[in-house]
């Protein structure tokens, strides 16, 4: 069962530094709570024992006296004022107690035993002990907050320089996840044998060595990829030339269209491991949107309807673009269904065709290199929005796919828009 998350606590809760910082205090106030009851309790017991005692002591002087007839020792006395009731009672009752009162604004320590039906009792001074006590609790307080405050900021920092690694890993993985190979986390624990390898050092070291194998298999299914296509590069222009040579004929037209798709798929193959490599190189302007979109329909052939709803000035490589809206149109007609509409909207482009729509997979995980779906009857290599979505990262814009409620796939390109919008005549 998933766990919702709490929407009153701040995001900030949820780090680790501060799941920390609460462990460490809620620990260093249980403690301290614990040892400063646990001596509050001692030493109040050892002290009001000891006050105890010399009221004790001086109330078993006064009965001695009382008994003998001699005068009382100060501070004694029958039914003196100030006699707590409860203690009187006691005393009237035939028992000995004692009890701490406040006397006259001070803490003062009782003693009473029974004395022909009324209470002798006597009364010591209390207020040095009471203030001890409460000296003592101020300073097991103010102890405790200084141990707290040292131990939650040293634990701050312990945890902050683990948490801090950790974040630092979490950084190279995504730059690893956007297509950063080079990326490594480079922990000096993992390069150093002899240092201790904690748990964070362990994990650091995995994902470079994971980076590293992807990057190295990635290097050479590229080179495989950009030297296969070089190679068939040369055989199949000659084959084209050759097939020229041919009589006019439907076998003839049959090989040459057949030999028109496979230098198409090898130009394709090369630009995709251009792509792959990271070497391509913009070279920007400024265009109108609305006619460059235009063009590109007209250039395809494919008759589709072109809606300029704001025509706006882009910085961006024309060829790059031009080759992305015109794969995501012809991608529309090969597999989708007339009518074909581009919709130009400032720096959006959308091209929607009234097919059956994108697979599944392509809408949640992006084309896929040599994975088309046959429902349409159309065939393909995948590489066409393969091509398209890698020349939109190189132009910085942003490309999506997904299918339209009432039927049909759309595929939205949102172009950069520069600060200054130069006026477009």
């Amino acid at each position: 069962m998933r766990r919702r998350s709490r929407p009153w606590l701040p995001a900030w809760t949820a780090t680790l530094t501060w799941k920390s910082a609460c462990f460490i205090v809620v620990m260093c106030c249980s403690l301290a709570a614990a040892l400063g009851a646990l001596v509050h309790v001692e030493v109040t017991r050892q002290t009001v024992h000891t006050s105890r005692e010399k009221a004790l002591a001086k109330l078993h002087d006064a009965a001695r006296a009382y008994e003998a007839g001699e005068q009382l020792p100060p501070e004694t006395g029958i039914d003196p004022p100030g006699l707590p009731k409860s203690l009187r009672d006691l005393a009237v009752s035939g028992q000995r107690g004692t009890i701490v009162a406040d006397r006259y604004g001070r803490a003062t320590m009782w003693a009473a035993a029974p004395a022909d039906g009324r209470a002798l009792a006597t009364a010591i001074d209390y207020s040095q002990s009471a203030r001890t006590i409460s000296g003592l609790d101020n300073a097991i307080i103010g102890s405790s907050v200084l141990a707290i405050g040292g131990t939650l900021l040293v634990g701050a920092f312990a945890v902050t320089r683990v948490t801090r690694r950790l974040h630092q890993t979490a950084t190279v993985a995504r730059r690893i996840s956007t297509g950063d190979l080079d990326a490594r986390v480079a922990d000096p624990r993992t390069e150093d044998p002899s240092r201790h390898q904690d748990e964070v050092a362990i994990v650091a070291g995995a994902l470079d060595t994971m980076a590293a194998t992807l990057q190295a298999k990635l290097q050479s299914e590229q080179r495989f990829t950009a030297d296969v296509a070089h190679e068939l590069r040369t055989p199949l222009t000659g084959l084209q030339a050759a097939s020229e040579l041919l009589p006019a004929g439907r076998p003839t037209e049959l090989v040459q269209e057949r030999v028109r798709t496979m230098r198409q798929l090898t130009e394709d193959l090369l630009e995709i491991s251009r792509l792959d490599s990271g070497s391509e190189q913009v070279e920007s302007d400024l265009h109108p949107l609305g006619p460059l979109v235009e063009r590109v329909v007209r250039a395809s052939g494919a008759g589709a309807e072109v809606v300029v709803v704001r025509d706006l000035c882009v910085e961006t490589d024309r060829r790059r673009l031009e080759r992305v809206v015109g794969n995501l149109v012809a991608n529309a007609h090969k597999h989708g269904r007339a009518p074909v509409v581009v919709i130009v909207d400032g720096p959006v482009v959308a091209v929607r065709d009234h097919g059956e729509g994108y697979p599944e997979y392509l809408v949640a995980h992006g084309p896929q290199r040599f994975r088309t779906e046959t429902r349409s009857g159309a065939k393909g290599h995948g590489l066409g929005l393969t091509i398209a979505v890698g020349q939109a990262e190189v132009l910085g814009a942003g490309l999506t796919f997904r299918n339209a409620p009432d039927g049909g796939a759309v595929a939205t390109l949102r172009l950069p828009v520069p600060e200054e919008q130069p006026p477009h005549p």
